[in-house]
């Protein structure tokens, strides 16, 4: 009896192993847990640009780049971006007070902007003692990225721009003799003269006369009648979109038909606004154009008209790249800090944004292509 007992036992337990064994196996085993995603790096990145007074339509532009990319790059998850926005107005004091309070206050791990060459000028040297990475993202004068090695621009400087538009207008045109008219007053201006100055010289050109203004300045019959008078080929001018409209508007009412050459203050649809038909035929120099084939372009022109209801300028195509560029230095940094930054920002190369192939060259200055471009039937197009 005992032992027919322990033999019914042993097999309910036997059993039950077997139950428990099978039940084992159906059960899922726990997967390996996946590779952590690395986390976002967090980075609060400072702008100063000209939201009012003259010079706010280069401003407004530049701010809704930036506005735009940031969007799109916090929304991919690997770099979460806060911009911290200061308005310079335009001038030199404002610009310094607010990098000032960007670098000591709001501890961004970099600034971009200011607008302007001259505000640069002044606010780089600042960041650049600070150990603050800076952008330019429409400083084109002479000089710029020599302040320091945290000053970089993605904005194609004079030097390079001029020369493009200048040549291609002297074969279209068959150009000879020239008259120039700058800005005296401000160092972008001053730094456009400079190059177009030189290139002319370079391409053995007659210069008739050199004509100066400033800023604000509204009547230009003085420098006009001089310059029609002495009957030049062409007129190359470095000026703002707000001076540089006006000439072209004045120039045209007193019958001066022959091609202006403008600076890159003239790669503003502002421009066309302002001096309506009078802007047709100015040529200039620039590495944006809105209407090329290329689907980053096409897509980036959508979604500004849709965000702003107007076309992109190169101001903000200049600014949507910059921020697109401090992003992924910024994960090649790994981290929000100043210095790593810097290295990581040094070391791009053939970053492929809207305005093209673009590289910091071994001074922190743009290595790219520019396109030569008129304003024909109200909008810019290629110079043929």
């Amino acid at each position: 009896m005992g032992g027919t007992i322990r033999l019914v036992g042993l097999i309910a337990l036997l059993a039950f192993s077997l139950m428990f064994m099978g039940a084992a196996k159906d059960t899922p085993k726990a997967s390996a847990p996946g590779k952590a995603k690395d986390p976002a790096v967090n980075a609060r990145i400072g702008v100063i640009s000209i939201l009012t007074g003259q010079g706010s339509g280069y401003g407004e532009a530049i701010t809704n780049g930036f506005k735009l990319a940031r969007d799109e790059i916090n929304a991919r998850g690997a770099v979460n971006i806060e911009l911290v926005i200061e308005d310079s107005s335009g001038k030199q004091e404002q610009a310094l007070a607010a990098g000032q309070k960007l670098i000591n206050s709001a501890r961004v791990v970099a600034i971009l902007g200011p607008t302007l060459s001259t505000e640069m000028k002044v606010v780089g040297p600042e960041a650049n003692a600070s150990g603050v990475p800076i952008m330019g993202t429409s400083t084109t004068a002479a000089g710029i990225t020599q302040i320091g090695k945290y000053v970089f621009r993605n904005s194609l400087p004079e030097t390079q721009a001029i020369p493009a538009s200048v040549r291609k207008a002297v074969m279209k045109y068959n150009i000879r003799k020239v008259a120039l008219l700058y800005g005296n007053d401000d160092v972008f201006t001053k730094s456009g003269f400079d190059t177009m100055k030189k290139v002319a010289e370079d391409l053995k050109l007659n210069i008739l006369t050199i004509e100066t203004f400033q800023k604000g300045q509204s009547d230009y019959k003085a420098q006009l009648t001089k310059i029609k008078g002495l009957s030049p080929d062409a007129v190359f001018c470095s000026a703002l979109y707000e001076e540089g409209a006006v000439i072209l508007s004045q120039a045209r009412k007193m019958g001066i038909k022959v091609p202006f050459v403008g600076g890159n203050g003239f790669n503003s649809p502002k421009v066309i606004d302002i001096a309506k038909e009078a802007a047709e035929g100015l040529v200039v120099a620039t590495p944006w154009f809105a209407d090329r084939n290329d689907p980053k372009v096409k897509v980036f022109v959508a979604r500004y008209e849709k965000a702003y209801g107007k076309k992109p300028d190169q101001f903000a195509a200049q600014a949507y790249d910059a921020l697109y560029i401090m992003a992924e230095a910024l994960k090649k940094a790994g981290k929000a800090d100043r210095e790593k930054l810097r290295d990581a920002l040094a070391g791009i190369r053939n970053f492929d944004g809207v305005l093209g192939k673009f590289s910091f060259d071994a001074d922190r200055d743009v290595v790219m292509e520019p396109n030569v471009l008129t304003i024909k039937d109200g909008k810019f197009q290629v110079f043929q």
